[in-house]
């Protein structure tokens, strides 16, 4: 997967380069001036400018396959980069005391737009027809198969192009599951790879693997044809650990070496966290005035609310927020998850949950050293205690500390199911293993551009 991002970058970084020529080109012609003498006074921002859409479009998802791959989400991906390219460059033009042209970022985002609009609508068309998609076979076609199958149908058929099954069970032969048919048994493997130019094989057994199943991949893996488990594939290009079909691959989800437990990440972070705890609580002083004003004269309650929820080791701890919902939301005492589109969420509140002003009292929290800037979502112990009982691995997401944003927060809606609560620990957990400074940057600039996009949960 990882080319196939290289690749768009590429093309995209020499787009966004010639959008800068074309820039040039308009502002000369405009302002008739001499082009040469501004490519070579002005030579700075093809790196400025480079790097402000490169980021931009990290951050917007275009380098997510999924988003690559659709005409809709590539769509709003490209306009929230143009905007936060332009709010980058208003915030640069104001803060550094320069002459900057203002008119090459227009005629830039002009170009930008209509050159990466054009080329990744071309891709989004043709990339099911390109030759670099990967022609894949799935062993097993049980759940887990399924579910890998059900993935790349739905999110990532410009890159992969899902064969068949192979499975032994003689009931399933040229049955079709999931829009796939199953085409044989384990001892046809080589035969059926070798006359579709398979390039790829997807063992999605969740059972140990028998000897003589795994001679025959490794006589495929001889032929050159790559063998990857559903779970590491799962992994790669959703982002998360797949908890139901691990099967017997346990220490796929079990970070027993997490990033947390060594080195001097956790003293960087901890450092990191203090840092963000005192500039996010000087802010909440500076707002807490409006804010308190705004939440009394919109519903009646107190400003602030405190719960109990679970930390790092199981260990209970009492969270700070500013409230969000009508006082007395839960008036038989039972948790109960909040909802899109919730009732009980106050006008105010809503506000507040989509710019993540509600969460500024919880710096408190990461100051006294309960919860981080980054890690998963603390929940109740109500639920916890709930969630525990019905979906595999959840108490590795007490593995760390809790944080105000966290990997599952960016990527996944509001949990209000045990459903929802599962994906969300195969977020968390793909956080945990993978965790470090620049992952958490990542999220950080994420949570930036979901408040910017007010698109907070």
């Amino acid at each position: 997967m990882k080319e196939r991002r290289l690749f768009l970058v590429t093309i995209d970084l020499l787009l966004v380069n010639l959008a800068v020529l074309i820039a040039f080109a308009v502002w000369a012609w405009r302002g008739d001036k001499d082009f040469a003498v501004l490519f070579t006074t002005q030579i700075y921002w093809f790196a400025l400018l480079s790097a402000l859409w490169l980021a931009a479009e990290s951050l917007a998802g275009l380098y997510d396959l999924r988003v690559a791959g659709g005409f809709d989400a590539t769509t709003r991906a490209l306009a929230q980069t143009f905007l936060l390219v332009l709010v980058a460059y208003l915030a640069i033009f104001f803060a550094i005391p320069t002459e900057l042209p203002r008119g090459i970022v227009v005629y830039h985002g002009v170009a930008a737009v209509a050159l990466i609009a054009l080329w990744r609508a071309l891709f989004i068309h043709a990339a099911p027809r390109l030759p670099f998609r990967r022609r894949a076979l799935i062993i097993g076609a049980g759940g887990a198969g399924q579910t890998i199958a059900r993935v790349l149908r739905a999110q990532f058929s410009s890159h992969y192009e899902i064969v068949g099954f192979v499975d032994d069970d003689a009931e399933k032969k040229d049955l079709e599951i999931e829009g796939f048919r199953v085409l044989g048994g384990h001892r046809q493997l080589v035969e059926l790879a070798r006359e579709n130019r398979v390039a790829e094989i997807i063992l999605a057994i969740t059972h140990g693997v028998g000897d003589d199943l795994f001679r025959t991949m490794l006589d495929a893996q001889e032929l050159g044809i790559e063998i990857v488990p559903m779970p590491v594939l799962y992994e790669q290009i959703a982002g998360r650990v797949p908890v139901e079909h691990i099967g017997e691959s346990w220490y796929v989800a079990l970070p027993l070496t997490h990033a947390a437990m060594r080195g001097l990440f956790p003293l960087a972070k901890r450092a990191l966290d203090v840092i963000a705890a005192l500039v996010g609580l000087a802010l909440l002083a500076f707002l807490s005035p409006l804010l308190a004003i705004a939440i009394r004269l919109d519903s009646r309650g107190a400003i602030f609310y405190a719960q109990d929820r679970v930390g790092q080791g199981g260990k209970i701890f009492r969270v700070f927020k500013l409230r969000t919902m009508i006082a007395d939301a839960e008036p038989a005492g039972e948790a109960l998850w909040a909802r899109e589109d919730d009732p009980r969420i106050t006008r105010i509140g809503k506000i507040l949950r989509r710019t993540h002003l509600d969460e500024f009292p919880q710096f408190w929290n990461i100051l006294r050293g309960e919860m981080s800037l980054v890690g998963p979502r603390p929940e109740r112990p109500e639920i916890v205690a709930q969630l525990e009982k019905q979906i595999a691995f959840y108490r590795l997401r007490h593995a760390v500390k809790p944080g105000i944003s966290g990997w599952a927060i960016v990527n996944a809606g509001y949990v209000d199911s045990v459903a929802a609560a599962r994906v969300r620990v195969e977020y968390d957990l793909y956080y945990i293993k993978h965790q470090s400074l620049w992952l958490d940057a990542w999220i950080v600039l994420r949570t930036v551009g979901q408040v910017v996009a007010l698109r907070g949960r």
